[in-house]
């Protein structure tokens, strides 16, 4: 299973992808991010999320996407450019045949540090020690990325034990 994991936004989308080993682990296989520039329209923004997560899909041909759920903000004009941006990302990887997870932020920051409150510092720190990464990966939106596969991994195979025990 290789599962493209995605962190929505308008300026930087982040993007993990992650599969399983022969151990059953989660293994690192590319992150990074999409940028847009500010200067541009949204909708010329949106075009360029658009073939940029059309191409990544067509070179790493995951087998399940995952997203990060929109959860409320106080900056409405920042809630709204996400919105758009989640948007494009659902109507891409719909077209290429997946329907994608969705994951709060707690649900997440718990599949990955088993705390649902935990600091974005701490969620960074496990997907380091999980990927036995020498750094950080930045930017922050693609540790974000590869987290919500993480969590998309767990979730998979806790279905999979309960599908073996009907």
């Amino acid at each position: 299973m290789l599962v493209l994991g995605i962190d929505p936004g308008i300026a930087t989308t982040g993007y993990g992808l992650v599969k399983v080993n022969n151990t059953g682990d989660p293994e690192l296989v590319a992150y990074g991010v999409i940028s847009t520039s500010a200067t541009s329209s949204t909708s010329k923004r949106l075009l360029k999320l658009f073939e940029d997560l059309n191409q990544l899909i067509q070179r790493y041909e995951p087998t399940e996407c995952a997203m990060e759920k929109l959860f409320f903000q106080k900056n409405i004009k920042t809630a709204m450019t996400v919105s758009e941006a989640r948007g494009v990302i659902g109507l891409c990887v719909s077209l290429a045949g997946y329907e994608p997870a969705e994951y709060t932020p707690n649900e997440i920051k718990q599949a990955v540090t088993s705390n649902g409150n935990a600091s974005k510092t701490q969620v960074q720190e496990m997907v380091k020690f999980i990927f036995n990464m020498d750094e950080t990966p930045k930017p922050d939106d693609a540790a974000d990325a590869l987290a919500i596969a993480i969590c998309h991994l767990s979730h998979a195979q806790y279905h999979r034990l309960i599908n073996q025990t009907d």
